[in-house]
C-alpha cells in the first residue's frame, strides 16, 4: 500500500488546518447546554468555520453528507447528522467530529461532550475513549508495525469492560479527506505496514458500553450501536516524527492535563 511521507512544507500547512480543527470544538463548548438541537450546534460551527476562521468545512457535501459537522449522541457511533429536532437533554453525551480545509489541505479531530450530569456508566465510558486515543498515541513511533496501535487499544479497552466497534477505523489524510493508511483500532492483520516518519493519520478509537456491534441507519450516514447502548469517541491527527509523533490536534486543556504532549517521545 502507498503510504504518503509528507514533506516539511506539507506539515506547516497540515499543521494549520488541524489548530483551526481544534480551535472549532473548543469554541462550540459554551453553547452545548440542554434545550439546544444539534442543528444549532452544526449551524454555530459551520458559521465560525466560514465566516471567522475563512476555512472550508470538509463534511458539507462530502459524498453527499448535508452537514458541517457531524454530531452523535448518546447510541449514535458516528456520522450523526445534526438536526432541529434533536433536542439535548441532562445526561446526553455527544461526539463532534469537525473537519476543515485550509489552502487545500485538511485537520480532523473529534471529541465528547457531558450536557450536565450523566449516569456512572456514561462517564466512565467517555473517559475511557479518550484514555483509549492516548493509549494508541503512546505506541506510536517509527519502526512499529501499525496493528500494534490497534493492539494497545483493543487491550485498554476490553480491560476497562467496553467494546470496540470494528467497522470504522482512523485514515491516512493531507491533501485528502481518506487516503492510506486504514488505522484500525483492534488487532488485526496490517499487511506488514511498518510506521515512518512523515505518515499522517488519524487514530480515533470508537468504543461501546456494550456489544460491539452497530447498525446502519435508514438516511445512509448515522451508525448505532444495535444494542442501544451508549458509545464514545475522541480522535486526533498526528504526524509520525523521528521519536514519536506530534500530536497536531491537540488543545490547550489537553496539554494543561499531561496525560499527552504535542509532542509525543515514545521511546
Amino acid at each position: 500500500m502507498a503510504i504518503p511521507l509528507r514533506t516539511e512544507e506539507e506539515i506547516v500547512k497540515l499543521r494549520e488546518a488541524c489548530k483551526l480543527a481544534s480551535d472549532v470544538l473548543v469554541m462550540i463548548e459554551p453553547y452545548i447546554k440542554a434545550g439546544v438541537s444539534t442543528g444549532e450546534l452544526d449551524r454555530i460551527c459551520h458559521d465560525y468555520m466560514v465566516n471567522v476562521q475563512k476555512v472550508i468545512p470538509a463534511c458539507l457535501g462530502y459524498h453527499g453528507f448535508p452537514k458541517a459537522t457531524c454530531i452523535s449522541l448518546n447510541e449514535v457511533v458516528c456520522h450523526g447528522i445534526p438536526s432541529e429536532d434533536k433536542l439535548l437533554k441532562d445526561g446526553d453525551i455527544l461526539n463532534i467530529d469537525v473537519t476543515v480545509i485550509k489552502d487545500g489541505y485538511y485537520g480532523d479531530n473529534s471529541k465528547m461532550y457531558i450536557v450536565g450530569n450523566t449516569n456512572i456508566r456514561s462517564q466512565k465510558l467517555v473517559e475511557a475513549a479518550q484514555e483509549a486515543l492516548y493509549v494508541g498515541l503512546r505506541v506510536v513511533k517509527p519502526g512499529v508495525r501499525l496493528n500494534e496501535i490497534g493492539r494497545a487499544v483493543q487491550q485498554y479497552t476490553e480491560a476497562q469492560g467496553f467494546s470496540v466497534v470494528r467497522e470504522y477505523c482512523g485514515h491516512g489524510i493531507g491533501d485528502q479527506f481518506h487516503s492510506e493508511p486504514q488505522v484500525l483500532h483492534y488487532y488485526s492483520d496490517d499487511g506488514g505496514v511498518v510506521l515512518k516518519k512523515g505518515m499522517v493519520f488519524t487514530i480515533e478509537p470508537m468504543i461501546n458500553a456494550g456489544k460491539k456491534e452497530v447498525r446502519l441507519m435508514g438516511d445512509g450516514w448515522t451508525v448505532k450501536t444495535k444494542d442501544r447502548s451508549h458509545s464514545a469517541q475522541f480522535e486526533h491527527q498526528i504526524v509520525i516524527t523521528d521519536d514519536g509523533c506530534e500530536v497536531m490536534t491537540i488543545r490547550e486543556e489537553e496539554e494543561k492535563e499531561g496525560r499527552i504532549s504535542r509532542f509525543m517521545v515514545n521511546a
